[in-house]
């Protein structure tokens, strides 16, 4: 991937990409950046305020964020931008640092969705701190090839009491006549989910988040994935449970997503359309 790094909105050195390398402390949104603007830039600015304050102690503030990113993604009609933070005062052996974290803007081109469909296994592994889009992702690399090794397309994870939670690198949904269905449980909260979630009532659909056991499955109509480069893609296969895909609700979803218009990464005074963070 031919990617463009920034750190702090300076060309990043090889002493900070070395720490990138060696300490796998930190955390990120990524996204979709059109024309200036983002989906759910809210949501992600909110995602990043939350990981600093937790991980660091500090936010850099949602108004240097906005800047970092506008520079970062200057020049580029479209592109895939990546938002990191990290602090190289934080070592393995020295720990303790609280403070502003530093913030890496990664810009590469927009990827292609996941895939057109997915059939996925079942995996009992919990990610460390859900809740945060952290780095610690060998657990998720993991869960992947162990599923692509017996046949399968990627992993879905599940509690140890057997209840859907979420998917390596995406949420699910599933659904029941006109009804979405979103597990509950420790898993990470989707900027996608939210932004379908948003638009679901226009395109006549209802919703509805509870715990779902692999027992529930059968139950659904049919599921989907969903994450920043897949607005919905149709899952055909959980474990030996097979669903039907449903292309004019796929495109009910498409459109539920498409219906939150995107937010200008550059704040204006007049800017209505993009929530202020606050604390």
């Amino acid at each position: 991937m031919n990617a463009t790094i920034l750190i702090d909105g300076h060309p990043a050195t090889a002493d900070d990409l070395a720490h990138q390398a060696l300490v796998n402390y930190g955390a990120y949104t990524s996204f979709c950046v059109e024309q200036g603007a983002v989906r759910g830039l809210d949501l992600h600015l909110a995602r990043l305020e939350q990981a600093a304050v937790e991980l660091f102690g500090e936010s850099p503030g949602e108004a240097e964020l906005r800047r970092l990113m506008a520079q970062a993604v200057e020049g580029h009609h479209a592109c895939w931008l990546r938002v990191s933070l990290f602090s190289p005062e934080i070592g393995h052996r020295a720990p303790s640092f609280a403070g502003r974290p530093k913030v890496m803007t990664a810009v590469s081109p927009p990827p292609p969705p996941l895939a057109v469909s997915v059939r996925v296994k079942t995996i009992a592994y919990q990610r460390e701190a859900p809740h945060l889009k952290h780095v610690a992702t060998m657990g998720l690399t993991r869960a992947r090839r162990a599923a692509r090794a017996d046949g399968f397309d990627d992993a879905l994870f599940t509690d140890a009491e057997g209840r859907v939670l979420e998917g390596a690198l995406w949420n699910i949904g599933f659904i029941r006549g006109e009804r979405i269905v979103w597990p509950q449980g420790p898993m990470l909260a989707g900027v996608t989910q939210a932004l379908i979630q948003r638009g679901l009532s226009g395109a006549g659909l209802t919703s509805e988040t509870r715990p779902v056991s692999l027992s529930d499955i059968s139950a659904f109509n049919a599921a989907f994935l969903c994450n920043s480069a897949t607005p919905a893609c149709p899952i055909t296969a959980i474990d030996d449970t097979a669903f039907a895909a449903d292309p004019a609700m796929l495109d009910r979803l498409q459109r539920a997503w498409a219906s939150q218009s995107p937010q200008a990464i550059a704040a204006r005074d007049d800017d209505e359309g993009v929530s202020r963070l606050g604390r």
